[in-house]
């Protein structure tokens, strides 16, 4: 496994992370038995850089998460939560100090810590990123000790680019993936120039990227793959990162001729996110070991060559860019 520093956190980050929205919710069934040995097999792997939410499923990743740390107390590890989706209706008003402190009072219980490592917006509305009053309730957390570091989670890079702006914000957390290039170009250069921690999320496409897919795969009915795919439930680019269902898994056939030997494909595509310098850590979802296993060991896989890194370049192209490039 490959560390480095999340930004200017100072903390020190597996490049290779675990997100856990698929352990709390809205993938399918995940037993508390399959949740806690996928985070167990995480940490046996390396990894020290878990990313979470209140919302994933009503806090159980938290609690899971909670239970990961009170299990093994002698590892050291970062976890990152988010705030702000709890907040019915989900508009820009309802992002107030006083409501983002009370989601944070609930994730500290779900955690049992006293203070938060990294709390993120968690994808506000446009809205909320020109509203200074909040950035300025959430420097006063940081200043009485509730929360360590701030960040935010993003749909859009222009919600990225104006988060940036203020001191405070020391994270970004955005879709990055072979079917949403678009962060590489000038959000990529920012971050990097303002030591901003990019933390990468739907790195395999909701799954799509592990060429495990089909045009008949069943997606039960409390899966998001089944039920967003239309943007229903909440922003369509959560889904298969916004790309078409088919397209993508035309796309897919041909990035497949694309992976190395020896190497999954899941592998490839986590591997081709880390060959991008200003990228802090990748967080995939894990639902057993053997996915985790399989995730993780993708920071093994040799450094591509300009000649593979072009040809993904072209399939983004040909396939995402007219449907994707500009929407987010």
């Amino acid at each position: 496994m490959d560390y480095g520093l999340l930004g200017s956190t100072g903390l020190e980050v597996s490049r290779i992370g675990f997100g856990a929205w698929a352990i709390g919710a809205d993938w399918g069934d995940v037993s508390e038995g399959d949740a806690m040995a996928a985070l167990e097999t995480a940490l046996d792997e390396g990894i020290t850089f878990f990313d979470t939410a209140d919302v994933y499923g009503d806090g159980r990743s938290e609690r899971l998460i909670a239970r990961l740390r009170s299990e093994r107390p002698d590892a050291e590890f970062t976890v990152a939560t988010k705030a702000g989706r709890r907040i019915n209706p989900h508009v820009a008003a309802g992002y107030t100090p006083e409501n983002i402190e009370a989601f944070i009072d609930r994730s500290l219980t779900n955690l049992n810590v006293d203070s938060l490592e990294l709390l993120q917006l968690h994808c506000p509305p446009t809205d909320v990123y020109y509203q200074p009053d909040l950035f300025a309730g959430l420097d006063d957390m940081v200043r009485r000790g509730k929360i360590q570091h701030y960040g935010v989670s993003v749909e859009r890079i222009e919600e990225a680019l104006k988060a940036i702006e203020y001191p405070g914000v020391e994270t970004v957390q955005i879709i990055f993936n072979m079917f949403r290039l678009r962060p590489s170009e000038l959000f990529f250069r920012e971050a990097a120039a303002r030591n901003i921690g990019v933390i990468v999320r739907v790195p395999l496409a909701s799954g799509l990227l592990t060429g495990k897919m089909r045009s008949d795969t069943v997606f039960t009915d409390d899966d998001h793959r089944k039920y967003n795919r239309r943007g229903h439930a909440f922003d369509v680019g959560e889904t298969f990162s916004g790309i078409d269902y088919e397209t993508g898994l035309a796309a897919v056939e041909e990035i497949r001729s694309l992976v190395p030997e020896g190497t999954t494909m899941a592998q490839f595509a986590l591997r081709w996110i880390l060959m991008f310098d200003a990228v802090s850590t990748a967080i995939p979802g894990g639902k057993n070991p053997e996915q985790v296993r399989d995730n993780a060991r993708a920071a093994e896989v040799e450094a591509l060559s300009p000649e593979v890194m072009a040809a993904v370049a072209d399939i983004y192209d040909r396939y995402a860019r007219a449907g994707v490039h500009q929407r987010w």
